[in-house]
Protein backbone atom coordinates (compact mmCIF):
# COMPACT_ATOMS: atom_id res chain seq x y z
CA UNK A 1 0.00 0.00 0.00
CA UNK A 2 3.04 2.43 1.02
CA UNK A 3 4.81 1.35 -2.24
CA UNK A 4 1.60 1.95 -4.29
CA UNK A 5 1.44 5.44 -2.16
CA UNK A 6 4.67 6.88 -3.38
CA UNK A 7 4.10 6.05 -6.92
CA UNK A 8 0.56 7.65 -7.18
CA UNK A 9 2.72 10.73 -5.82
CA UNK A 10 5.06 10.53 -8.26
CA UNK A 11 2.67 10.28 -10.79
CA UNK A 12 0.68 13.20 -9.93
CA UNK A 13 3.60 15.33 -9.37
CA UNK A 14 4.77 14.42 -12.91
CA UNK A 15 1.31 15.77 -14.39
CA UNK A 16 1.39 18.67 -12.45
CA UNK A 17 5.10 19.63 -13.08
CA UNK A 18 4.74 19.45 -17.30
CA UNK A 19 4.90 22.27 -19.43
CA UNK A 20 2.26 22.42 -22.43
CA UNK A 21 2.78 25.19 -24.20
CA UNK A 22 -0.36 27.53 -25.73
CA UNK A 23 -1.06 29.83 -28.50
CA UNK A 24 -0.84 33.30 -27.01
CA UNK A 25 -3.69 35.41 -27.20
CA UNK A 26 -3.30 38.79 -28.74
CA UNK A 27 -4.02 41.97 -27.25
CA UNK A 28 -5.23 43.80 -30.64
CA UNK A 29 -7.51 42.66 -33.43
CA UNK A 30 -6.16 40.78 -36.53
CA UNK A 31 -6.84 44.34 -38.31
CA UNK A 32 -5.89 47.05 -35.72
CA UNK A 33 -1.84 47.01 -37.57
CA UNK A 34 -4.03 47.95 -41.07
CA UNK A 35 -2.64 49.43 -43.36
CA UNK A 36 1.40 48.14 -41.96
CA UNK A 37 -0.01 45.04 -41.67
CA UNK A 38 -2.90 43.58 -43.47
CA UNK A 39 -5.56 41.68 -41.41
CA UNK A 40 -5.69 38.56 -43.84
CA UNK A 41 -1.81 38.26 -42.67
CA UNK A 42 -1.77 38.65 -38.94
CA UNK A 43 -4.64 36.30 -39.13
CA UNK A 44 -2.77 33.75 -40.76
CA UNK A 45 0.43 34.75 -39.48
CA UNK A 46 -0.83 34.40 -35.51
CA UNK A 47 -3.61 31.82 -36.04
CA UNK A 48 -1.85 29.54 -38.07
CA UNK A 49 2.02 29.68 -38.83
CA UNK A 50 2.20 30.52 -34.89
CA UNK A 51 -0.35 27.86 -33.83
CA UNK A 52 1.56 25.24 -35.84
CA UNK A 53 4.66 26.00 -33.88
CA UNK A 54 3.06 25.52 -30.86
CA UNK A 55 1.06 22.12 -31.49
CA UNK A 56 4.14 20.56 -33.23
CA UNK A 57 6.25 21.66 -30.17
CA UNK A 58 3.88 20.00 -27.49
CA UNK A 59 3.96 17.20 -29.66
CA UNK A 60 7.53 16.60 -30.10
CA UNK A 61 8.16 17.15 -26.75
CA UNK A 62 5.35 15.07 -25.06
CA UNK A 63 3.10 14.97 -22.03
CA UNK A 64 6.16 14.64 -20.13
CA UNK A 65 7.67 17.85 -20.39
CA UNK A 66 8.83 19.73 -17.65
CA UNK A 67 11.46 22.41 -18.72
CA UNK A 68 10.12 25.81 -19.60
CA UNK A 69 10.74 27.31 -22.80
CA UNK A 70 13.90 29.53 -21.69
CA UNK A 71 15.07 25.96 -20.43
CA UNK A 72 14.45 24.03 -23.96
CA UNK A 73 15.98 27.18 -25.89
CA UNK A 74 19.30 27.49 -23.47
CA UNK A 75 19.93 23.86 -24.37
CA UNK A 76 18.63 23.71 -27.92
CA UNK A 77 21.99 22.02 -29.15
CA UNK A 78 20.94 19.19 -27.52
CA UNK A 79 17.19 18.39 -29.23
CA UNK A 80 15.98 17.56 -32.18
CA UNK A 81 15.59 19.66 -35.18
CA UNK A 82 12.12 19.72 -34.74
CA UNK A 83 12.43 20.93 -31.14
CA UNK A 84 14.73 23.52 -32.11
CA UNK A 85 12.52 25.18 -35.09
CA UNK A 86 9.17 25.00 -33.07
CA UNK A 87 10.24 26.17 -29.88
CA UNK A 88 12.36 28.95 -32.17
CA UNK A 89 8.81 29.93 -33.63
CA UNK A 90 7.02 30.09 -30.61
CA UNK A 91 9.51 31.98 -28.57
CA UNK A 92 10.25 34.46 -31.54
CA UNK A 93 6.64 35.15 -32.66
CA UNK A 94 5.64 35.57 -29.03
CA UNK A 95 8.13 38.34 -28.70
CA UNK A 96 7.03 39.59 -32.10
CA UNK A 97 3.14 40.10 -30.83
CA UNK A 98 4.13 41.71 -27.71
CA UNK A 99 6.08 45.00 -29.31
CA UNK A 100 3.28 45.40 -31.89
CA UNK A 101 0.64 47.93 -31.47
CA UNK A 102 -1.73 49.73 -33.01
CA UNK A 103 -1.24 52.67 -30.84
CA UNK A 104 2.46 52.67 -30.19
CA UNK A 105 4.00 54.72 -28.08
CA UNK A 106 6.92 56.27 -30.55
CA UNK A 107 10.11 56.67 -28.45
CA UNK A 108 11.73 54.63 -25.82
CA UNK A 109 12.33 55.38 -22.20
CA UNK A 110 14.98 58.18 -20.85
CA UNK A 111 17.38 54.71 -19.82
CA UNK A 112 17.21 52.86 -23.28
CA UNK A 113 17.08 56.42 -25.34
CA UNK A 114 20.18 56.86 -23.49
CA UNK A 115 22.34 53.36 -24.23
CA UNK A 116 20.98 54.21 -28.06
CA UNK A 117 22.36 57.56 -28.13
CA UNK A 118 25.46 55.84 -26.98
CA UNK A 119 26.17 53.00 -29.08
CA UNK A 120 24.30 54.19 -31.98
CA UNK A 121 24.48 58.39 -31.98
CA UNK A 122 20.36 58.56 -32.51
CA UNK A 123 16.66 56.24 -32.52
CA UNK A 124 16.67 57.20 -36.46
CA UNK A 125 20.14 55.99 -37.06
CA UNK A 126 19.45 52.51 -35.10
CA UNK A 127 16.10 52.02 -37.10
CA UNK A 128 18.38 52.18 -40.13
CA UNK A 129 20.23 50.04 -39.01
CA UNK A 130 18.05 47.16 -37.90
CA UNK A 131 16.29 47.74 -41.29
CA UNK A 132 19.27 47.51 -43.42
CA UNK A 133 20.17 44.36 -42.15
CA UNK A 134 16.61 42.45 -41.97
CA UNK A 135 16.63 43.38 -45.44
CA UNK A 136 20.54 41.85 -45.99
CA UNK A 137 19.43 39.07 -44.38
CA UNK A 138 19.23 35.98 -47.19
CA UNK A 139 16.29 33.99 -46.72
CA UNK A 140 13.90 33.55 -43.89
CA UNK A 141 14.83 34.69 -40.74
CA UNK A 142 15.07 37.29 -37.82
CA UNK A 143 16.14 40.45 -36.82
CA UNK A 144 16.74 41.03 -33.39
CA UNK A 145 17.93 44.28 -31.02
CA UNK A 146 19.60 42.24 -27.73
CA UNK A 147 21.18 42.92 -24.59
CA UNK A 148 24.02 40.82 -24.70
CA UNK A 149 25.74 39.54 -21.39
CA UNK A 150 27.69 43.01 -20.94
CA UNK A 151 24.68 44.76 -21.02
CA UNK A 152 25.11 46.85 -24.69
CA UNK A 153 23.33 46.95 -27.60
CA UNK A 154 23.48 45.00 -30.24
CA UNK A 155 21.99 44.31 -33.69
CA UNK A 156 21.74 40.74 -35.20
CA UNK A 157 20.24 38.56 -37.31
CA UNK A 158 19.76 34.40 -37.26
CA UNK A 159 18.23 32.46 -40.03
CA UNK A 160 14.87 30.51 -39.80
CA UNK A 161 13.70 29.94 -36.17
CA UNK A 162 16.69 30.54 -34.36
CA UNK A 163 17.14 33.24 -31.70
CA UNK A 164 19.60 34.91 -29.13
CA UNK A 165 18.60 32.33 -26.54
CA UNK A 166 19.80 29.62 -28.08
CA UNK A 167 23.08 27.94 -26.84
CA UNK A 168 24.07 27.52 -30.36
CA UNK A 169 24.10 30.93 -31.93
CA UNK A 170 27.17 33.29 -32.12
CA UNK A 171 26.22 36.80 -30.97
CA UNK A 172 24.00 35.30 -27.38
CA UNK A 173 21.78 37.80 -25.42
CA UNK A 174 18.48 38.45 -24.00
CA UNK A 175 16.23 39.95 -26.92
CA UNK A 176 14.14 43.20 -26.43
CA UNK A 177 13.00 43.65 -29.99
CA UNK A 178 12.64 41.52 -33.15
CA UNK A 179 11.08 41.47 -36.65
CA UNK A 180 9.93 38.65 -38.44
CA UNK A 181 11.71 38.44 -42.05
CA UNK A 182 9.80 35.48 -43.21
CA UNK A 183 8.01 36.01 -46.82
CA UNK A 184 4.69 34.88 -44.83
CA UNK A 185 4.79 37.99 -42.31
CA UNK A 186 4.78 40.45 -45.15
CA UNK A 187 4.28 38.60 -48.79
CA UNK A 188 0.50 39.37 -49.40
CA UNK A 189 0.92 43.29 -48.98
CA UNK A 190 4.15 44.20 -50.24
CA UNK A 191 5.03 41.47 -52.51
CA UNK A 192 9.02 40.37 -52.70
CA UNK A 193 9.62 44.46 -51.27
CA UNK A 194 11.14 43.34 -47.54
CA UNK A 195 12.86 46.75 -47.70
CA UNK A 196 9.07 48.44 -47.90
CA UNK A 197 7.97 46.23 -45.06
CA UNK A 198 10.70 47.09 -42.58
CA UNK A 199 10.53 50.43 -43.19
CA UNK A 200 6.82 50.56 -42.69
CA UNK A 201 7.16 48.52 -39.49
CA UNK A 202 8.64 50.97 -37.29
CA UNK A 203 4.79 52.57 -37.31
CA UNK A 204 3.35 49.90 -35.14
CA UNK A 205 6.54 48.83 -32.63
CA UNK A 206 5.74 49.84 -29.47
CA UNK A 207 8.69 51.27 -27.75
CA UNK A 208 7.44 51.16 -24.31
CA UNK A 209 7.15 47.43 -24.92
CA UNK A 210 10.34 47.41 -26.11
CA UNK A 211 11.53 49.64 -22.97
CA UNK A 212 10.08 47.36 -20.30
CA UNK A 213 11.55 44.35 -21.85
CA UNK A 214 15.20 46.25 -21.90
CA UNK A 215 14.49 47.41 -17.97
CA UNK A 216 13.41 43.62 -17.19
CA UNK A 217 16.39 42.72 -18.82
CA UNK A 218 18.93 44.81 -17.07
CA UNK A 219 17.31 43.78 -13.64
CA UNK A 220 18.44 40.11 -13.88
Amino acid sequence: MKKLTILLALFITNIVSAQTFTLPSLSYAYNALEPTIDSVTMRIHHSKHHQAYVTNLNKALGATNTKSLAEILAGVSSQPAVVRNNAGGHYNHTLFWEILSPTPIKTPSAELLSQITKQYTSLDSLQKMITVSGTGLFGSGWVWLIVTPTNELKITTTVNQDNPLMDLVTDKGTPILAIDVWEHAYYLKYQNKRADYLKNIWKVIDWKAVSEKYTATLKK
